[in-house]
């Protein structure tokens, strides 16, 4: 078992706002590469103030944020810049996800920073690209949901919904993140750094794939179907007699055979029209849910299970928030653990990922405004007097 962690020895350092650029640079610190979150003096992160409902702290922050240190800084001012261009010249990675243009006006756009440090990576996360007619256009998780045509086919016809989580800005984050990774790798045999650039609107209109090929060569969007699946049938919640809604997943015509044989005790069923394959199903939604609806609010809930279990049926409960809180799943497999903060423990998941003879991935608190600042300064050769001189000027 190595004692070091993945990016044990890697700089980050981040501009940084809101989810895209700090679930990117979080994934990393998790790693455990050292991540230096640059922040407004005063305010910090506008994601600071999205909600207080984590003990006084917002739910995004808490999720995004651990394992950074945090360094306030006036950007715009001469002295802030002189105290990024020391940072940089340590750092091994730039992360910001700055308003269009900001960066390049900061004097840390990409070429300028790569060609000062060669060894840098340089990662640009921006809402609709570097160039083309939208790139001065102001973008938001919801906004981008709407432009890349995600509310289009979730929600009903009749109501349109966005994605409960903040979709474009995960999908950005974690190309960002995997984008980053792939640099490094690369900069291990050629000794160069480089520059990435990673749009919420790219990153997003990418998980659009399979319903722009649906709509391109099928002649049609797919129809909003829900919780359902807009192109497979039986798939998604179904009522049941205890009052609770069962996801089915029936991927192919050998489930449906065992699905009717075994689960709805109805083989006739693979025998319907209506039903011969997928594209019948989807043709009959609404007859094929009320066949399966029939069976299901008659059986009690523990034989259906068993049914299912033994017809090797994929399929799931409708949870909500409280279940996945208690889920045995995460309990007994130990993924809960805890993280430090200003308002004492909190509760945390362990990352996604497990690497195998890797140490525990990094969990350390998250951190006040600013709470670094000093430590940081002094490390970068800074001396009493003149930090003191930094925060009369409000530079940080």
């Amino acid at each position: 078992m190595t004692t070091e962690r993945p990016l044990h020895g890697i700089t980050v350092l981040a501009c940084e706002q809101a989810v895209a650029a700090p679930l990117a640079t979080r994934h990393l610190a998790d790693l455990g590469a050292r991540v230096i979150k640059l922040e407004r003096p005063g305010s910090g992160d506008f994601a600071r103030d999205y909600d207080t409902t984590v003990k006084g702290m917002s739910s995004h922050f808490v999720w995004l944020n651990r394992s950074k240190e945090s360094l306030t800084l006036d950007l715009k001012s001469p002295a802030g810049a002189e105290v990024v261009h020391r940072l940089l010249a340590r750092a091994d990675v730039f992360v910001q996800n700055l308003a269009p243009g900001a960066a390049d006006r900061l004097g840390l756009g990409a070429a300028p920073l790569t060609e000062r440090y060669p060894r840098l990576v340089h990662c640009g996360i921006s809402g609709y690209g570097e160039d083309g007619p939208y790139r001065e256009a102001k973008a938001y998780d919801l906004l981008i949901q709407a432009e890349v045509g995600l509310l289009s086919i979730t929600g009903t016809p009749e109501q349109p919904a966005k994605s409960g989580i903040p979709a474009a800005d995960i999908a950005a984050g974690m190309y960002a993140y995997s984008g980053i990774l792939s640099a490094l790798f690369a900069r291990e045999r050629t000794g160069r750094g480089g520059a990435l650039a990673v749009s919420l609107f790219d990153a997003l209109t990418e998980w659009m794939g399979f319903p722009m090929y649906y709509a391109r060569y099928g002649g049609h969007p797919p129809v909003p179907a829900g919780a359902s699946h807009a192109a497979i049938a039986p798939y998604g919640p179904f009522a049941t007699g205890a009052g609770a809604d069962v996801m089915l997943a029936i991927q192919n015509d050998r489930e449906w055979v065992a699905f009717c044989e075994q689960v709805l005790a109805r083989p006739e069923l693979t025998r319907d029209e209506r039903f011969a394959n997928n594209t019948a199903r989807v043709r009959h939604r609404d007859e094929l849910r009320t066949e399966i609806e029939a069976v299901f609010t008659t059986v009690a809930a523990d034989e259906l299970d068993r049914r299912l279990e033994s017809a090797r049926i994929a399929h799931s409960r409708r949870n909500g928030l409280d279940e996945l809180l208690a889920h045995p799943q995460l309990a007994e497999r130990g993924r809960w653990t805890e993280v430090g903060s200003p308002v004492g423990p909190l509760a945390a998941l362990l990352p996604p990922v497990t690497v195998s003879g890797a140490p525990r991935p990094r969990m350390d608190p998250i951190p006040d405004i600013g709470e670094h600042t000093d430590a940081l300064l002094t490390e970068l050769g800074y001396t009493p007097p003149e930090i003191a001189e930094l925060h009369a000027a409000n530079v940080v």
